[in-house]
């Protein structure tokens, strides 16, 4: 049978699933940008979180293997796995929003409008050569500054998703750390428990030996002090009633 602390950690990884399910409905209906990267966050927060209990949940079940039968532990191992494909689903749908998020953050082609366009034809249409030369190298040259500028966007957006997911990285290794941490003062503390009893038990022993010495010494103490007060303590022979029987003497008559 399953303990209360893996129905707990069930619970809650169970409550973080269906926020996760409302949290991506709710996405889907946002559409500022801004606003999206705030939902994404705390979405990924929820996920970080139902990583670490479905940890847990993996610990617990170990510590409970010996007690469980084969096919509890095998119901149980299939309920981690359930999670974990969940917990991979909302992973996955997580990084499908964020790569659509970047997309729409950078714009690396603004066309003109078809009034711009009509404009220009216009404009054409009265130059002379030199001047649509003119006109055309500083379209060009607009051009290549609308690409540097967009390279440029580019660079910086890789560069924030690798400082981002260096800084993730570490998170989660500071999060391992602090959870194998956490894992080995829990052994201690049992340990320490254990010993403590142990100490207990041998402390009560000590104290029935030490009671039992502590009569000896009284009562031979008790017995000096009154050899001490009444040295001339008679034998037992002497005392009227419990003095021995004396041996009977056989009379020896003679026959004249």
């Amino acid at each position: 049978m399953a303990s209360e602390e893996l129905a707990e950690i069930e619970g809650q990884i169970s409550d973080i699933f269906r926020a996760l399910s409302n949290g991506f409905q709710k996405l889907e209906k946002i559409k500022d940008p801004n606003r999206q990267s705030r939902q994404l966050e705390e979405l990924t927060d929820k996920m970080r979180e139902c990583k670490r209990l479905i940890k847990e949940f993996d610990r617990e079940l170990k510590e409970l293997d010996y007690k469980n039968d084969p096919d509890t532990n095998k119901m149980l191992i299939e309920k981690k796995q359930s999670m974990i494909k969940e917990l991979n689903s909302y992973v996955a749908l997580k990084k499908q929003y964020a790569s659509n998020l970047e997309n729409k953050r950078v714009d690396l082609f603004e066309g003109p409008g078809e009034g711009f366009v009509e404009e220009n034809v216009l404009l054409a249409s009265n130059m002379s050569n030199q001047q649509l030369m003119d006109h055309g190298n500083q379209m060009m040259d607009e051009t290549d500054q609308a690409i540097d500028r967009a390279k440029k966007v580019v660079h910086e957006t890789i560069d924030v998703g690798t400082e981002t997911a260096a800084a993730l990285k570490a998170q989660t290794e500071q999060m391992s750390r602090i959870v194998n941490e956490l894992d080995s003062i829990h052994f201690s503390i049992k340990k320490a428990s254990q010993l403590v009893k142990e100490i207990g038990r041998q402390v009560a022993t000590d104290r029935c030996i030490m009671g039992l010495l502590f009569l000896i010494v009284v009562g031979v103490i008790a017995i000096i002090i009154v050899k001490i007060v009444n040295p001339n303590n008679r034998d037992i022979r002497d005392i009227p009633g419990l003095a021995p029987p004396a041996p009977t003497r056989k009379l020896l008559w003679s026959t004249d």
